[in-house]
């Protein structure tokens, strides 16, 4: 049996850990350490599984000590995530992270002092890297069909966007904003694809939709509005979203930027624009890149789960069609490539992740340079402020 023991048992990870179980049923949660660990439990329990192996903790720092476990989930929320990393890293027992690693560059630097000190395994949840789209995009890029990749235009155009002013994603204070909310699995799978490093960004954002003048702290239930508007719960799920509102997303109180662009320099001089987009919805969705060299253009786009590769020099226009249906788990079948990666780590069969905590290092510090480069009207250099 492998034990796991999780810190933030939220929807994310329980997901995730079900995809694990699923494909690897030796897997068994051993420990859960949540503040409200009492209610999960209560709820697991109601949902029919069976709690009697698992113990439950309020304390992370307790249930840590009080066990010996193959693997840790951390699944808190974003503030926390470098915090409950370092004390996992500190013990070298494998960790599964969730995205953003960091919030600041503070404890950025934190973990990255860890890591180069103890360089224990970290797989971080950035499974668009891992997704046969990207998998398919380097292999053609690999190929030479394109010639060297000198230009890269990426989108991401999100049709849930709500859900980051209806819920505990709007508290600003809590996740600094959708660049590392959200870009931060871009600029990964970016930074995988071109195997460069980024040298500075320049980057914009808007809030346009989501801000107004109703009160503080208004929950939609109790709005006046709530039949016509748009964004309320029922209409919501009317139109085909599926995502239940909570709080007011034109309230004064709430936060993150509604569109956000970005201008990314890498060491060859090269540079990729990058551009999300919040308020869209339905058929406007998309996400995906097109890196383009002298020979050739290859784009995709997971919304369509289309690849294409059009020739420069000849007339000819090459298409692949990704089967999803073929994958399991979410995110194109990347989660479940994550969870296998975790499972092996786990099993000590290999110690090599498929989503690197470097990785995560590296994305973050762009998302807090774009973030800092944004609200400044400056150019930011994308480096470590005490190994400038």
């Amino acid at each position: 049996m492998i034990r796991i023991a999780v810190i933030g048992y939220g929807n994310q990870v329980s997901r995730l850990i079900g995809i694990l179980q699923e494909r690897h049923p030796e897997c068994r949660i051993a420990a859960i350490a949540d503040m409200r660990s009492s209610a999960i439990r209560q709820s697991m329990l109601e949902a029919g599984t069976d709690c009697s192996a698992i113990r439950f903790f309020d304390d992370a720092d307790e249930m840590l000590q009080q066990g010996e476990y193959d693997g840790v989930f951390i699944g808190t929320r974003c503030s926390q995530h470098a915090k409950m990393a370092l004390k996992v890293m500190d013990r070298g027992i494998p960790l599964y992270l969730e995205k953003p690693v960091a919030t600041s560059i503070d404890d950025l630097m934190r973990l990255r002092d860890a890591h180069r000190r103890m360089n224990s395994p970290v797989v971080v949840s950035f499974p668009l890297r891992v997704t046969y789209h990207t998998q398919l995009v380097k292999e053609i890029i690999a190929s030479g069909k394109i010639g060297t990749v000198e230009h890269v235009q990426a989108v991401n155009n999100v049709s849930y966007g709500s859900i980051y002013f209806h819920h505990w994603y709007r508290d600003e204070l809590e996740t600094q904003g959708l660049f590392l909310q959200k870009a931060t699995h871009d600029f990964d799978y970016i930074n995988d694809v071109l195997g460069l490093k980024p040298i500075q960004v320049c980057a914009m954002k808007s809030k346009q939709i989501f801000k107004g003048n109703k009160p503080a702290g208004l929950k939609c239930v109790d709005c006046e509005v709530q039949v016509t508007c748009p964004e309320s719960p029922q209409n919501l799920l009317r139109s085909g979203e599926g995502r239940h509102g909570e709080y007011c997303g034109f309230a004064i109180d709430t936060g993150n930027e509604d569109s956000g662009s970005a201008l990314v320099q890498y060491e060859s001089g090269m540079h990729v624009s990058y551009s999300q987009n919040f308020f869209i919805r339905k058929q406007a969705a998309r996400r995906g890149a097109r890196f383009m060299g002298y020979k050739g253009t290859v784009e995709f786009d997971w919304t369509s789960n289309e690849v294409k590769l059009f020739m420069h020099h000849t007339p000819r226009v090459e298409t692949y069609t990704i089967d999803t249906a073929a994958f399991a788990g979410g995110h194109g079948g990347g989660d479940s490539v994550l969870m296998d990666n975790f499972a092996a780590i786990m099993r000590g069969e290999t110690m090599e992740s498929v989503a690197p905590l470097e990785a995560g290092l590296s994305s973050a510090l762009i998302c807090l340079k774009a973030k800092e480069s944004a609200e400044t009207g400056t150019f930011q250099q994308i480096a470590w402020p005490d190994e400038r």
